[in-house]
């Protein structure tokens, strides 16, 4: 009965319901929590990299990893200090120990004791609490110089997000000035279809023209929203919130001119200098590894306070102290050998990370000939491309007004407005490719920081 009556209580569309419930609860939660974020009403590609830096949870997880690296380090060299321990105890013997003396049996000790004892060493001498203090300071930049890469790569990719929006809004713009243009051209060829100078195959022709165009103003529309959407990913930015983007073509063309004849510097790249810390890193292992052929050294103190009695009573009534202290020395003799393959593995891993900061140096030569080769090649692009469309603009001008003449026919028309719409989006696929290749260059050469 019981049973039934709770199957009938939680049947499987109420639970269903719950759980939907739930869902929704812990999503509206979650949705709340991101939109309490600070928003911007408008941004340029500035303000998105440093809304970035602030709200991004890789970034704040880098940033919470230097904390818990502080935290670490804090903590051995704690050892540093004095340790002192307190303990206390008390003990009731049902049975006392039995001691044969002299061929004398007796019992020893009292049937209650108890006793405190303060505990105090000092470390004056321990390779893993040396260790701890002459890294300290490496570790921490180790740690720094992971926030510091994920910023740069950060920063390269809402760039590069932000320079892609930036080409579908302009190629948005195209297209709509696209459409304006057929829609005149259809007025025209319709009405000339009127007045019997056409047929209406020019007719036809204008509205295909005016439906594919309308449909990939839609495309672009749909694809604008997604770029837009992970633009705001990268951000941290809140899910639900908008930002208007603020951005000047004319200043994004004087953008494209770089300095080709800059010299490479290794050093400036994030990545050299983190395998640098990590080859000084390696090098303290070894000095680790040295240091076990030294004793540890440390001073101890004690004082204890001893309560004998075999009242329970009067346990407390009389004390029985007493304190030493001196100091402790340890050294392993022998090992089988041990330490001295330590050793050599510190020596070879040192090798290695000297051997990854060379090939590190050929790969960013690489990177940075290839990342040069696309710059150029796409500035060459650029201003190429930014010819044609002048030129398209003039053809398609001419021709609009020897159609409406009746001299040229509306097939020259199309033409002329498919040529300048290609050349209107190719100046701006050119423009995005010259200023993403121009990031590339930057990022090879060290040159961009945050």
């Amino acid at each position: 009965m019981f049973y039934r009556n709770l199957k009938k209580k939680f049947s499987p569309n109420k639970s269903a319901i719950i759980l939907i419930g739930l869902l929704l609860f812990s999503g509206f939660l979650s949705a709340q929590k991101n939109d309490s974020l600070p928003t911007l009403d408008s941004a340029n590609l500035e303000n998105c990299i440093q809304y970035a830096i602030k709200h991004n949870p890789d970034i704040q997880n880098a940033i919470i990893n230097e904390a818990i690296t502080e935290t670490t380090i804090q903590s051995k060299l704690a050892d540093w200090f004095p340790q002192i321990n307190f303990t206390y105890n008390l003990q009731h013997n049902f049975q006392l120990p039995t001691l044969n003396f002299n061929g004398n049996i007796t019992h020893t000790g009292t049937e209650n004791t108890s006793g405190a004892n303060v505990a105090v060493t000092q470390n004056i001498f321990n390779r893993d609490v040396l260790l701890a203090s002459r890294t300290s300071k490496d570790v921490r930049l180790s740690a720094s110089e992971n926030t510091e890469a994920e910023k740069i790569n950060l920063a390269v990719q809402i760039s590069k997000a932000f320079y892609d929006l930036i080409l579908t809004s302009q190629q948005l713009k195209v297209t709509e000035q696209d459409i304006v243009r057929i829609e005149q051209s259809l007025k025209d060829a319709y009405y000339q279809y009127q007045a019997g100078i056409v047929d209406k195959t020019d007719y036809k022709r204008a509205t295909i023209s005016l439906n594919n165009a309308r449909a990939q103003k839609k495309f672009g529309d749909e694809s604008w929203k997604s770029k837009f959407v992970y633009l705001k990913d990268l951000m941290g930015y809140p899910l639900s919130k908008d930002f208007e983007l603020v951005y000047d073509t004319a200043a994004m063309e004087q953008e494209v001119l770089l300095d080709t004849l800059q010299n490479m510097n290794f050093n400036q790249r994030i990545e050299i200098q983190q395998l640098e810390t990590q080859k000084k890193l390696q090098q303290y292992n070894l000095q680790y590894y040295k240091w076990s052929f030294l004793p540890d050294v440390y001073a101890f103190g004690n004082y204890n306070l001893n309560f004998l009695n075999n009242q329970f009573s009067k346990l407390y009534s009389q004390s029985y102290p007493n304190s030493f202290a001196g100091i402790t020395l340890s050294l392993p003799i022998f090992q089988g050998g041990k330490r001295l393959q330590q050793i050599k593995q510190a020596q070879l891993q040192i090798s290695q990370a000297s051997n990854d900061i060379r090939s590190f140096e050929n790969k960013v030569n690489s990177e940075y000939q290839s990342a040069l080769a696309n710059y150029k090649s796409n500035l060459y692009n650029y201003y190429s491309l930014k010819e044609n469309l002048s030129l398209a603009n003039e053809v398609y001008d001419v021709i609009q007004l020897q159609y409406r003449s009746g001299v040229k026919a509306y097939l020259d028309v199309i033409t002329a407005e498919s040529d300048l719409r290609t050349a209107q989006i190719n100046y701006y696929n050119a423009l995005y490719q010259v200023l993403s290749s121009k990031i590339d260059v930057l990022q090879s050469l060290g040159k961009i920081n945050y």
